[in-house]
């Protein structure tokens, strides 16, 4: 018998409803989402008033940057990313977390430690570091001075999902395999999969889908005096180079997604002065933090100047834009963008050449720059 009390589902019948209002070119669909910039000093101000509060219990000063058409559940700077500046003195330590969201760390202020797992990372500023999922992670700062960084997180997707899950107690010892000491699951039976059409159309039995093959999950650290001098050689590439100069924090992990996490990629680019990118446009939105330089994105026909130290959603999905940077010093910037879940997700149309068609980068060749030009 039916409980009245209970949900009841929403029935909307959409026989003959056009699913789109227009040409996929034409579309908008991120016309909710607009561009919008935490600044530099907006960063500093919080920075400093987070320092002056006492300490919390759990010894995490945080603040959180949401879009203001963020849902709740699902507070992110872009749909599905989150992200916080987090603050510690010196001398202090927060308490051991852990949670199924993945992060990308990069400090923006001072240095600091980080413990996951069983591995100890020290860090400076503009280094950048990952978290995997339910890793136990601890930060603390053995400096003497102030210490800040930006964290980003797929937590607002999983928010949405209603799944995100947090451990503000795990336990003392390790959660890396090879401290688990519980016992080994007994061996049994794992019947084959099974092709049943010349096509590749297969059955997967049970036994096979709660046991997939692992793949080892490990924090990486991509130190900036590294990552920069790497980076410089970019910066000589001549004016008439038609890609981004940049390059992808990587983790093997996600082998052919590009990823930093499953989730999102990082990226850190060099912007010469007085270069401007071609305009493009992509599903995936991106999130841009800049640390050197100033300039301006066109992004749906319309500008936006920004400078060191600001924070900007800088592409929502499928928006056109472009950057420019302006006379004088090199920009340096960190990109976060959600490319690796779309292209997992087979979703990820992008148009490189807004005279062409776009393509679902993954499933479909994809584009070619004229690096060869400059490399002989």
């Amino acid at each position: 018998m039916k409980n009245l009390s209970d949900p009841q589902p929403l029935l909307v019948d959409r026989t003959g409803e056009a699913l789109s209002s227009g040409p996929i070119s034409q579309l908008n669909p991120a016309n909710d989402w607009p561009p919008v910039t935490i600044t530099g000093e907006m960063i500093n101000q919080e920075i400093e008033r987070l320092a002056d509060l006492p300490r919390p219990a759990n010894g995490r000063r945080q603040v959180m940057f949401t879009h203001p058409s963020a849902p709740n559940p699902g507070r992110g700077l872009t749909p599905g990313v989150q992200v916080t500046l987090e603050v510690l003195k010196p001398g202090e330590e927060t308490t051991p977390i852990r949670h199924n969201s993945t992060q990308v760390n990069f400090c923006i202020l001072g240095e600091g430690e980080v413990v996951v797992d069983d591995r100890s990372i020290a860090y400076s500023r503009y280094d950048v570091w990952n978290h995997p999922s339910y890793a136990i992670y601890r930060h603390r700062n053995n400096s003497s001075k102030l210490h800040a960084r930006l964290t980003y997180s797929n937590a607002a997707l999983l928010e949405m999902m209603r799944v995100h899950l947090v451990d503000e107690d795990p336990p003392l010892q390790s959660s890396v395999k090879g401290a688990n000491t519980e016992p080994e699951p007994k061996a049994g039976i794992t019947p084959p999969v099974k092709q049943i059409g010349d096509d590749g159309a297969s059955l997967m039995p049970y036994e096979t889908l709660i046991n997939p093959p692992s793949v080892e999950s490990n924090t990486l650290h991509w130190p900036w005096q590294t990552v920069k001098a790497n980076l410089d050689e970019l910066g000589e590439l001549g004016s008439s180079y038609v890609g981004r100069r940049l390059y992808l924090l990587f983790n093997p992990l996600t082998q052919r997604f590009n990823g930093t996490t499953p989730n999102f990629f990082a990226t850190i680019t060099i912007r010469p002065p007085g270069i401007t990118d071609k305009p493009h446009r992509h599903v995936s939105s991106a999130i841009n933090y800049y640390f050197k330089g100033s300039g301006y994105s066109h992004v749906g026909g319309k500008r936006y100047d920004w400078k060191a130290g600001d924070l900007m959603v800088s592409a929502p999905g499928w928006a056109v834009h472009n950057h420019a940077s302006d006379d004088g010093d090199p920009v340096y910037e960190l990109t976060v963008q959600d490319q690796p879940l779309n292209i997992y997700m087979e979703s990820l149309l992008w148009q490189e050449d807004l005279a062409e068609p776009g393509k679902i980068l993954g499933a479909h060749q994809g584009f070619t720059t004229n690096l060869k030009k400059f490399t002989g």
